[in-house]
């Protein structure tokens, strides 16, 4: 169960180590030029702040040079201690390995309350956040989080609804919407994820022979409407298959 936020441990860290910033800067470094990752003082201090969260290569390389988790540094009540090998012991595709790894241990780390029904079994699954231009829609750099999704549910992915334009479709700002990756819509109307240059956005598409519609589900907002070169901008990257609101307290 995820308890904190990168943002809150990084912080700890400092004050438990009596660490600045630059400190951390400096113990990233070989890291960084050994897994030919970038981080500079902007991106380490926005993770600090809280205002950006670090991909899954950063978290990598934060958790090498504090000797941390990547789990724990996430937030989820895991223990703090690194609990794989060190990546030159790991050979080709030891990202991938560590990412299995840490999401083996977030299931783990779930307790189940006494006096309360085991809960349904649930499986990470990627949040994406702003999409890089020319990369997939699930490369590294684009992975906000990784997010509980019962397992029962067609989920390849998910978006969060950022604002209110899929109103009418009961979806609400905040909501986790839950897509499985497909190139294109079965029908006309049905919602997607459409990637526009760098942004993902949710609508419902319409397809037709010389244009493409994307609806928004709220009678405020005009409808987007592509032709001819527009059309290249244009990717559906996965189609809606349901929604988890946001808890509003």
């Amino acid at each position: 169960m995820k308890k904190e936020n990168t943002s809150i441990r990084l912080k700890r860290l400092m004050e438990t180590r009596n660490l600045k910033q630059v400190d951390i800067l400096k113990a990233c470094e070989p890291f960084c030029k050994q897994y030919n990752v970038k981080m500079n003082k902007s991106d380490l201090s926005q993770y600090v702040s809280g205002k950006v969260k670090p991909n899954q290569a950063k978290l990598f390389v934060l958790g090498n040079a504090l000797k941390v988790n990547e789990a724990w540094l996430m937030g989820y009540d895991v223990p703090m201690e690194r609990i794989h090998k060190q990546p030159a012991e790991m050979g080709y595709g030891y990202m991938k390995q560590i990412q299995e790894e840490n999401k083996k241990a977030l299931l783990e780390a779930t307790e189940i309350p006494e006096g309360f029904s085991p809960p349904p079994e649930m499986i990470l699954k990627p949040l994406v956040g702003k999409i890089a231009c020319g990369t997939p829609i699930l490369a590294e750099q684009n992975i906000e989080d990784y997010i509980h999704v019962p397992k029962d549910i067609k989920c390849d992915f998910l978006l969060s609804c950022t604002g209110d334009s899929m109103i009418d479709a009961g979806i609400h700002p905040g909501d986790m919407v839950y897509f499985i990756k497909q190139p294109d819509i079965d029908y006309n109307g049905q919602i997607a994820a459409v990637r526009v240059g760098g942004e993902a956005t949710l609508k419902k598409v319409f397809k037709y022979h010389d244009k493409v519609v994307l609806q928004p589900a709220n009678a405020n907002y005009e409808p987007l409407v592509y032709m001819k070169e527009e059309l290249n901008d244009l990717v559906i990257e996965g189609i809606a298959t349901g929604f988890t609101h946001k808890f509003v307290n």
